[in-house]
């Protein structure tokens, strides 16, 4: 006898309902600043601890005990960098999460200072989807603008080109006969107009 026969729900009930990718995307930066944030509190209280064990000659980290999380973000800016965060593609979280992780290494920032730098790399990433989207955009117009002007060229023109022709004069022809070359550049091939019937 099979295992999950002994349960009696069907494996379409043990999937997890699928979930909003939009959602996903600001689930995952928000976490992503958090951890910042409780990592930005970790180094800041080390520092803070070899400033004191450098100034008192004493070790007392062992002693101190320090709350879980001590920096939390204003609920209104919360939702300001949520709402910053929802408007992200999901094809831009990765990138997003390098950039700052990236940025909170060069500058070491404390800790009120993770979510101002967050901001900036949601309103950076902001800045570069417009940017594509509008070379979408113009990559579109530039498409269907070229399609119609090409379907125009499909019309007949009257005026012909003839290259060969074999009373086109060169310059060639002009310096052995040591004649003065005429104000027309020969090298153009010879336009002539036909009439249609």
């Amino acid at each position: 006898m099979a295992f999950p026969s002994w349960f009696r729900w069907s494996d379409s009930q043990l999937r997890l309902p699928s979930r909003n990718p939009n959602d996903m995307v600001v689930d995952t930066l928000m976490m992503e600043l958090g951890w910042q944030i409780k990592q930005a509190e970790r180094l800041q209280r080390d520092k803070e601890n070899e400033y004191r064990k450098i100034k008192t000659g004493v070790d007392y980290s062992w002693l101190v005990s320090y709350p879980k999380h001590s920096f939390d973000i204003s609920p209104g800016e919360r939702l300001q960098l949520e709402d910053a965060c929802s408007k992200v593609h999901p094809s831009y979280c990765g990138p997003i999460i390098l950039r700052f992780r990236q940025i909170v290494a060069e500058y070491d920032p404390d800790v009120k200072e993770v979510p101002h730098l967050f901001r900036s790399v949601l309103q950076e990433a902001a800045e570069k989807m417009k940017e594509e989207d509008e070379v979408k955009k113009l990559a579109r117009q530039w498409t269907t603008k070229r399609a119609m002007s090409m379907s125009l060229t499909t019309f007949k023109s009257r005026a012909r080109i003839y290259p060969f022709m074999s009373d086109i004069k060169t310059i060639s022809e002009d310096v052995e006969r040591e004649a003065e070359p005429a104000r027309r550049v020969w090298s153009m091939p010879e336009f002539r107009t036909t009439k249609d019937d």
